[in-house]
């Protein structure tokens, strides 16, 4: 069940293709051998070996796809061994499609930087090995959103005492609560904002947001800024 749950929510995103599902760590090994991914969404708990297990496996066996793992195991080994194997991205369960989403966004055009960068000067490395893009101007706010609201709610997210809902952003800036989430992920995508669910009693997990700073780059344009 929870297999048909993370592949439809691959398959939402552009330009993702799920081109297979493995229920275990041998069954994902000779997968992937047969479909060839760019990318494995690799469980920790698998029925047979441990995730970070089949890793090595992998680079092993000669295949160069990337990892993220998506998992339940919040144990800092676990966490640190998926850094020592060079995992891309490591995102705790239970989530949401908003969660996966941005994270395979991200992976993509991570992806597609890396791929198109020249290597000139130290620079480049660093900027490869960092994850970041080759230098270039700061793109613009995406379309439809202004530099003032965006200003205005990364204020108030940056002045939050904690962590703040869409509907909380909203009654505190003014703006409706739909224009506060759609900021506030907007933030969450570049880096500057961290996303945690709240569970209640029944519905949906409420996301919270809370500021901690860009991490690829200003979240807004230069020419925003004083």
């Amino acid at each position: 069940m929870v297999a048909r749950v993370h592949r439809a929510f691959v398959e939402r995103v552009e330009p993702f293709r799920v081109v297979g599902v493995a229920g275990t760590g041998e069954q994902a090994l000779a997968a992937v051998g047969e479909l060839r991914p760019d990318l494995v969404l690799l469980d920790l708990y698998l029925p047979d070996v441990f995730g970070l297990d089949v890793i090595p496996r992998l680079r092993a066996a000669g295949h160069d796809c990337d990892v993220m793992v998506i998992s339940a195991a919040r144990e800092a080994d676990a966490v640190r061994g998926a850094v020592r194997h060079g995992v891309v991205d490591y995102l705790l369960k239970p989530f949401d499609f908003e969660d996966l989403r941005v994270r395979l966004e991200r992976y993509a055009v991570q992806r597609g930087r890396l791929l198109g960068t020249v290597v000139r000067s130290q620079a480049d490395v660093d900027r490869v090995l960092a994850g970041a893009a080759p230098a270039a101007p700061v793109p613009a706010l995406p379309k439809g959103m202004s530099v003032e609201t965006a200003e205005l709610v990364e204020r108030t997210l940056r002045e939050a005492d904690g962590t703040l809902s869409a509907s909380e952003c909203a009654a505190l800036t003014g703006v409706s609560r739909v224009s506060a989430r759609r900021y506030l992920e907007y933030f969450h995508t570049v880096g500057s904002a961290e996303v945690s669910l709240r569970y209640g009693v029944a519905g949906r997990p409420e996301r919270r947001y809370r500021f901690r700073g860009a991490v690829t780059g200003l979240a807004l344009p230069p020419a925003a800024r004083p």
